[in-house]
């Protein structure tokens, strides 16, 4: 396993392992390389705190930008108290990057510390990115298989090719497609958000869509499941419960893979591309 590494303390930046390295202001880069340039790779990014972009590009690396955002009480300057002047920092920080066997997993030491990630990366990817706080996800044209989460932020994934799936809690889902893998299921939620999801128009899918306090609406001729929904009823001692499927179900252009479409609070938005 190769590991590499962004470590800084105050002013001075300091890089482990074989990966070249840049400095830009207060931006770090770090590259890694896979163990098998140019076939199909994994790459996991996790954050607590923080935005993360990805883009494709043509090289056979993973070029990584590494921006901490400064604290809030670091814009202070020199405060004095009691006598004494304050000295600001920049803190201290540590971005890790994990390579073996083409899977390359980013992860940071500190998850109170806000960063700003911008990856470049080649095509043919199984990509899975994760934050928490204080930050959007988005991908740019991207080819493989996306695995998408946030909490408190957008995810927007821009000329995807292949199959994605997305959730976040308070935030848009904004995904729009070139090419759509025919064969694989797919899902896009949020509780507080629209839900937007451009496809092909000759998309072949089942789809399956709920939003509990706002509309549905689409470019595509819906075939609507027009089946009464189930209701199930069961029973425990001492307590009873009904159940009402309330998912509208419809088929695009035949009917294909399951594509699922759910929120609470906003839209959802089935669109075709070129409209």
């Amino acid at each position: 396993m190769k590991n590499f590494k962004i470590t800084a303390l105050l002013t001075l930046f300091t890089l482990f392992a074989s990966g070249s390295y840049a400095q830009t202001g207060s931006t770090e880069q770090l590259t890694i390389p896979l163990s098998s340039p140019g076939k199909a790779y994994t790459l996991k990014v996790e954050l607590v705190m923080g935005s993360i972009k990805v883009v494709s590009y043509e090289g056979k690396e993973i070029i990584l930008d590494v921006t901490p955002k400064k604290d809030d009480d670091d814009s202070q300057g020199n405060v004095s108290e009691n006598g004494m002047k304050r000295i600001s920092t920049s803190g201290s920080y540590e971005v890790t990057a994990k390579e073996h066997d083409n899977t390359i997993i980013v992860s940071t030491s500190n998850p109170n510390k806000t960063f700003n990630l911008s990856l470049k990366i080649p095509q043919d990817v199984k990509l899975k990115l994760g934050t928490v706080n204080d930050g959007d996800i988005e991908v740019e044209n991207v080819r493989g298989e996306l695995e998408i989460s946030n909490v408190n932020g957008e995810i927007k994934l821009t000329n995807i090719s292949g199959s994605v799936v997305a959730n976040t809690i308070n935030g848009d889902v904004t995904v729009s497609f070139s090419s759509v893998d025919p064969k694989a299921p797919m899902a896009f939620s949020t509780l507080n958000g629209d839900v937007k999801v451009t496809l092909p128009a000759d998309t072949k899918a089942n789809l399956k869509l709920k939003s509990d306090m706002g509309d549905v609406f689409s470019d595509f001729e819906i075939e609507i499941d027009k089946t009464q929904p189930k209701v199930n009823k069961t029973s425990e001692p001492g307590m009873y419960k009904i159940k009402k499927d309330d998912w509208v179900y419809g088929k695009i252009n035949g009917g294909g893979p399951e594509m699922l479409m759910k929120n609470m609070q906003g839209s959802i938005y089935v669109k075709k591309a070129g409209k």
